[in-house]
């Protein structure tokens, strides 16, 4: 999974086709569960780019996006949200699998 390392960076991917963020954070419990869960969506959901935003890095954009709770995903397609699943709860492996799948 790559990096969004700037605000123009997550502008240029947000707009090459579908792609999700997952905004995240090293230090927070409930990313930590998902992390090791991670590869296996990409490889199932490979028709979309998957690209990993510290929020510690970029709190910035993570206000500029409402992400408020992390794990947060964020889905576009062609620079178009398709959905997201932002809150501060944990994510099981199913909860995301399913909101994947209903984009």
């Amino acid at each position: 999974m790559e990096t969004i390392t700037s605000v123009e960076m997550f502008n240029e991917k947000k707009s090459e086709g579908k792609s999700i963020f997952v905004f995240s954070a090293d230090w927070c419990p409930d990313c930590v569960v998902i992390k090791p869960v991670l590869p296996e969506l990409e490889e199932r959901f490979n028709h979309y780019a998957f690209y990993y935003v510290d929020r510690d890095q970029l709190i910035e954009l993570c206000q500029e996006q409402d992400i408020f709770g992390i794990p947060s995903f964020v889905a576009y397609e062609n620079g178009e949200e398709l959905g997201r699943y932002v809150n501060k709860e944990r994510k099981t492996k199913e909860q995301i699998e399913a909101f994947i799948e209903g984009l």
